[in-house]
């Protein structure tokens, strides 16, 4: 386990010692003594947070909607700036899924979610309280994961996959870290491009310009955070000027990319998830 700390931010962090069994699956251990008012960022995946720790973790949306304890969210949670997450003595393991396993080990389609946050109870029943109770009595973190994973596997095993075309085009998104030639994709798959669009959205719950745009600004923010000065970044990345950069990274976040640099969210990935974030180079 390593110690995070950004400004008020220490955060203490454990990783797996070994890759999930299932592809699309990446995991971190989190313990935190007071999570103070935490900006979510919007990430290319989609959001499993399993909380066991003595007291569970609050998620503040705009219009006053709270959510506590265990909880799923979709890759457009915290659009705008309008999340906060917030706690003391938290700990949970967080698991980011792709899109293309989602609804395999959810049981829910990505598309059914949108940008709403739900309890894990709402989705597993009485499987969440019991994950929840067997993570907090295992003595080690790679326990916890280990548990963690052969439930994600066993759950994984037994639902249907998305659409190879579907899969293909994500990847194809992702790839290019948001810079594919998105109206060339249905051509390349063989399919027309309202039926790409169509079970790209419906399985997958963005459509592919929804998917390039949030690929894309992951890639940038990341490097913002590695301390690429933002006019590099929009070069770089594939924005049209600063001033783009600029305005798609207050749409996702409500914040100036300055801001968004120092955001422990993700500042915390080059330890909770090594080699997911870009080297600043």
């Amino acid at each position: 386990m390593r110690t995070f700390v950004r400004d008020t931010a220490v955060w203490d962090v454990a990783c797996p010692s070994r890759p999930s069994r299932v592809a699309g699956v990446t995991m971190a251990g989190f313990r935190v003594r007071d999570l103070d008012a935490l900006r979510m960022v919007p990430h290319p995946a989609m959001t499993l947070l399993v909380e066991f720790g003595a007291a569970s973790p609050v998620l503040d949306r705009d219009g006053g909607r709270r959510q506590r304890g265990s909880m799923v969210a979709g890759p457009g949670l915290g659009f705008g700036g309008s999340v906060r997450v917030w706690g003391e003595n938290v700990e949970c393991v967080q698991v980011r899924l792709s899109p293309l396993i989602a609804r395999a080990v959810l049981g829910v389609s990505p598309a059914d979610l949108g940008d709403a946050v739900v309890s894990l109870e709402d989705l597993w029943g009485r499987e969440a309280s019991r994950i929840r109770e067997r993570l907090g009595g295992v003595p080690s973190w790679q326990d916890r994961f280990a548990l963690v994973d052969a439930l994600l596997a066993r759950r994984h095993e037994a639902e249907r996959p998305v659409d190879p075309e579907v899969a293909w085009a994500w990847r194809r998104i992702v790839g290019s870290r948001g810079r594919a030639r998105v109206d060339g994709l249905a051509a390349e798959v063989g399919w027309s491009r309202k039926r790409l669009w169509s079970r790209f959205r419906s399985q997958l719950g963005l459509a592919p310009k929804q998917a390039e745009k949030l690929v894309r600004f992951d890639h940038a923010a990341h490097r913002l955070v590695a301390g690429v000065a933002a006019a590099r970044v929009a070069a770089d990345t594939g924005y049209a000027d600063q001033s783009h950069l600029h305005r798609d990274v207050m749409a996702f976040t409500g914040a100036t990319p300055a801001t968004v640099s120092a955001e422990p969210f993700l500042a915390v990935d080059d330890i909770a998830w090594p080699g997911s974030a870009p080297s600043p180079a």
